[in-house]
């Protein structure tokens, strides 16, 4: 009797005990899984359409909208967008203007647009998601027979100080380029007659120009603003992941973030995409030929600038409200779930002192604001996140007069009005909107 009882407990106890670890398992694999989960957001997703002008239709908005028509108005943009959120919440989004005048159709947030050079910020994330995997340094070099890009048609340099230039050199504008002589991503023309090769060129033609010619100064002595640099970056992007830039963008940023309505520009008006805006400029702006040689005269904003070679500095489109969001998920603040590490947002504010460009930001300001705008033929765009909790963003389809100097214009009057009539807005969330 005493021998089976022995029998039996020791059978009970190797079955608790595989009880405990099937359990254990269980409760591990679950930690695991919060843990990625954590580290990997999944970000909910959100119907853009269901925002429109009609939400700010009501009184409480009367005065803001009265306000900003009546800025849009006086610069005669054809079409703008302005979003506001407070904490992560977007409190205000609305459209002024025409998105197709010629065909008379009103413009809305969740309208696709051109951005311009805001598309720096999204290459300069997908960088650092790179660097985040372990796949890239800041430190790397880009050029030379041990660079990453050392394909037999970026061997030919000219300027040996090339093989200094590192992934970090290009995303702050240090890369020994200036645009002294013109910028090189605005110049087809020359360039195609200079290597002998018929337009439209490539991405790759570009950057081979560009290594034929000697650097204007030593990689990382000071930042001069340049778009080949970025370029470039869409290039060893490319290398590094194995796929074609906008695919890896829409991968790794756009589709954790559930955005699904931002693409790479196409340069024809009859190639928009679904929800594209038309482009405009100002009337008395000249035309040029086209970017693919085929027609003598076109507007710059509608076949004349190869906005699309363009790409990773300044190609990219996007609805404003898609865009809003992108900028929430990289702004370090709680309030809104970040797509990078605290290390990777720190690190594209950095300006060392001052002494160069911030990465992917024009300008980080010394209260913390970052700032950073996009302009071109056709094209004014601006994003800001303050360290109160308010974000801009502002995009329009049309180019004023001021050009470059828009978008600076535009943040001053938003400054200006914010005490009367941005700060008393309600503080509904229309990302909830179904």
């Amino acid at each position: 009797m005493s021998q089976f009882l022995n029998e039996k407990s020791r059978i009970v106890f190797w079955v608790l005990t595989a009880w405990l670890v099937l359990l254990t398992s269980v409760y591990s694999e679950k930690i695991l899984s919060k843990s990625e989960s954590k580290t990997k957001p999944i970000f909910p997703e959100i119907n853009v359409y269901a925002i429109s002008n009609r939400l700010t239709d009501s009184h409480e908005y009367s005065q803001l909208n009265d306000r900003l028509s009546r800025f849009v108005k006086r610069w005669e943009v054809t079409g703008a967008t302005f979003c506001i959120t407070r904490n992560g919440r977007l409190i205000y989004a609305r459209s002024f203007g025409w998105a197709d005048k010629e065909d008379s159709l009103p413009l809305e947030p969740y309208h696709v647009m051109r951005v311009a050079s805001v598309s720096k910020l999204i290459t300069a994330t997908a960088v650092f998601k790179l660097i985040e995997s372990g796949k890239l340094d800041l430190g790397d070099k880009v050029f030379g027979k041990e660079g990453i890009l050392n394909q037999p048609q970026f061997l030919g340099y000219k300027d040996k100080r090339v093989e200094d230039i590192t992934i970090l050199n290009l995303l702050n504008h240090s890369g020994g380029w200036t645009t002294r002589w013109g910028d090189h991503m605005f110049i087809g023309d020359v360039i195609s007659k200079e290597l002998g090769k018929e337009l439209p060129l490539s991405a790759d033609d570009y950057i081979v120009f560009a290594l034929s010619k000697p650097l204007h100064f030593q990689p990382g002595s000071r930042s001069s603003y340049c778009n080949i640099g970025y370029v470039i970056l869409q290039r060893v992007i490319e290398a590094i992941s194995g796929m074609d830039y906008e695919s890896y963008v829409k991968a790794e940023i756009f589709e954790p973030l559930n955005i699904h309505d931002a693409h790479i520009s196409n340069n024809w008006d009859s190639l928009r995409f679904e929800n594209e805006v038309r482009y405009y400029e100002v009337p008395e702006a000249d035309s040029i030929m086209a970017f693919d040689g085929s027609i003598r005269k076109v507007p710059r904003a509608r076949g004349g600038n190869d906005v699309h070679v363009l790409g990773a500095a300044g190609g990219w489109v996007i609805s404003p409200l898609s865009l809003t969001r992108f900028a929430l998920a990289i702004d370090g603040k709680k309030s809104f779930p970040d797509i990078l590490s605290a290390k990777s947002i720190e690190s594209m504010r950095n300006t060392f002192n001052g002494q160069f460009h911030p990465l992917g930001w024009r300008w980080v300001h010394g209260d913390g604001t970052l700032w950073r705008s996009g302009s071109m033929a056709g094209t004014s765009a601006l994003v800001v996140c303050q360290p109160d909790g308010y974000t801009f963003t502002f995009v329009a389809n049309h180019s004023p007069w001021k050009g470059a100097r828009f978008p600076y214009i535009v943040d001053r009057y938003l400054k200006r009005i914010f005490p009367r009539y941005i700060e008393p807005l309600p503080q509904k969330h229309f990302f909830l909107r179904k």
